[in-house]
């Protein structure tokens, strides 16, 4: 369609009227439908999609005045330009149907050249409008688009405060359980792989846990290699966070086992927890990383690295937090870098 074109509804209740506007727009190139009182207006309306409304005000069942109100209350239709045609040539109506939501308004006999100058006008407004929605609804589907970019790489709550502009991003909690999980052996493993395997091997197992950690509410921080790390207590603090993470652990090895039945494989994970004070916070300008801080990081990576294959090691703390709620085996002292002897535990079952 010529874009000075458009799609009229023409809507009187005499047919004459409806015949003469019909003939002499119809030249012009517009598309015209017909509506002989404002209740079958309102049925077209429901099923089609106008640019211009041209409308008398004296009609029976439902006059210009009523359909301008149900035009003005319905949010798809309100947007729509009316110019109003009418005989009443008192002032009154026309200020009634301009408050009302009319766009234009003309005295019946009407100017065919006044008309035909205001539906110009009228069709060149919606059509900007109609542009401006166009680009409106645009630019929200892209700015979703980078609010669930956003939210993949940062916690919600560090997402609303990097969008306030905050220079430093930084949280210091004063309880909070880090887990560590690593494939065992698997440098030994990948250099009998082909690159698109590995990363596909690694895919499947590293989206289960992505689950896990969604479904028990919990911080997915990074992935290292074969490395994955997950936090329970921030950035919103919670009291059960132990108990989570603990959850967390029991569930991807479950998933591991599933895992090597579905694959055939007979890849194990070592897991490491520790509970204690973190600091949290956002690192970088362009490829940010919210990241943590502090002993309880470091002695959460050395129960996974000083772990046993397939088995959950805790530090002695974790296990104060957790013995009453599940089944744990004594593992005793052993060395951990950078701490002396350590008691640790290992999480058995629920």
């Amino acid at each position: 369609m010529n874009p000075e074109h458009g799609s009229i509804l023409v809507v009187d209740d005499v047919e004459a009227n409806r015949d003469l506007l019909f003939r002499r727009l119809q030249r012009q190139g517009h598309t015209i439908t017909l509506a002989e009182d404002g209740r079958r207006a309102i049925e077209q309306l429901q099923t089609q999609s106008f640019d211009l409304i041209l409308c008398d005000i004296m009609m029976p069942e439902m006059n210009g005045y009523q359909v301008l109100e149900h035009l003005k209350e319905d949010p798809h239709l309100r947007h729509i330009p009316v110019i109003m045609i009418s005989a009443l040539d008192d002032i009154e109506s026309v200020v009634r149907c301009i408050e009302l939501g009319a766009e234009d308004y003309l005295f019946k006999p009407f100017n065919p050249t006044l008309l035909k100058a205001r539906i110009n006008a009228c069709l060149e407004k919606k059509r900007l409008r109609d542009q401006e929605q166009a680009y409106l609804k645009q630019l929200q589907a892209e700015q979703e688009k980078s609010e669930r970019l956003l939210l993949s790489i940062l916690p919600k709550a560090v997402a609303e405060q990097l969008k306030q502009d905050q220079s430093t991003i930084a949280d210091s909690f004063a309880e909070a359980t880090v887990l560590f999980a690593d494939i065992v052996n698997f440098t030994n493993i990948s250099t009998h792989r082909s690159p698109i395997e590995l990363v596909s091997l690694l895919n499947h197992i590293f989206s289960a846990f992505d689950q896990l950690a969604e479904r028990h509410n919990l911080e997915k921080i990074k992935t290292i290699g074969d490395a994955y790390m997950v936090v329970g207590g921030i950035p919103t603090p919670r009291p059960d966070h132990a108990e989570a993470i603990a959850e967390m652990a029991l569930d991807m090895q479950a998933a591991m086992s599933k895992f090597n039945a579905e694959t055939g494989e007979s890849f194990s994970i070592r897991i490491g927890i520790s509970t204690g004070p973190v600091v949290a916070g956002v690192i970088g300008t362009k490829k940010f990383i919210y990241d943590l801080w502090g002993d309880t990081v470091n002695t959460a990576s050395r129960m996974e690295s000083q772990g046993i294959p397939d088995c959950i090691q805790v530090t002695e703390m974790t296990y104060n937090y957790l013995c009453h709620q599940y089944q744990f085996e004594e593992r005793g002292s052993i060395p951990v870098k950078g701490k002396g002897d350590m008691l640790t535990y290992l999480l058995k079952s629920r």
